[in-house]
């Protein structure tokens, strides 16, 4: 059970029950709408970093999963791995995310990219050989895509978990 009480869309002003809308109306936004002008630079960003640029999808959604399974949040994990399937990511690599230093699955820009979101994550900043191994395989601005995907999906799973944000059925999570 959520921590407060999920915003009221009937409260809100027009924009947000816009932005609401888009989004399926899912617990995460409706929490974020207590802050309206954060709730909508938050889409935005987000919707940046999931349709636009250079970054290949696959590696963007498997740095997104892994996070939210780094971060322990469950609804980002959820969440991602459904949209990972939309854009590529197989059942194998999917299920291979928890362990995936011994899965068999992921390519070598895939395991790159993996070891990358790991260290920023856990040590909060890539090592050098972890940075150089990336950067000579990604564009700089698919690198850039990359961390920023990381570092956005940390935001989001802690907020996840600081609000204890409830599940929703599948077909529902955005």
């Amino acid at each position: 059970m959520a921590r407060i009480d999920y915003s009221d869309p009937a409260a809100a002003s027009e924009r947000t029950r816009e932005i609401l809308g888009k989004n399926r109306n899912a617990n995460i936004f409706r929490m974020m709408a207590h802050s309206p002008s954060y709730l909508e630079q938050y889409c935005r960003l987000g919707g940046a970093i999931r349709n636009k640029g250079e970054l290949d999808p696959v590696i963007r959604e498997l740095a997104i999963t892994r996070t939210g399974i780094l971060c322990e949040a469950p609804y980002e994990v959820a969440a991602h791995k459904r949209i990972g399937g939309y854009v590529g990511v197989s059942d194998e690599q999917n299920a291979a995310l928890e362990n995936w230093q011994a899965a068999t699955c992921f390519d070598d820009t895939q395991r790159a990219a993996l070891a990358f979101t790991d260290e920023i994550v856990a040590l909060h900043r890539p090592t050098d050989a972890t940075f150089k191994a990336i950067a000579a395989k990604l564009t700089p601005g698919a690198l850039v895509e990359l961390q920023l995907s990381v570092g956005f999906y940390i935001m989001t799973s802690k907020f996840l978990e600081s609000f204890a944000i409830d599940m929703q059925p599948v077909s529902e999570v955005v």
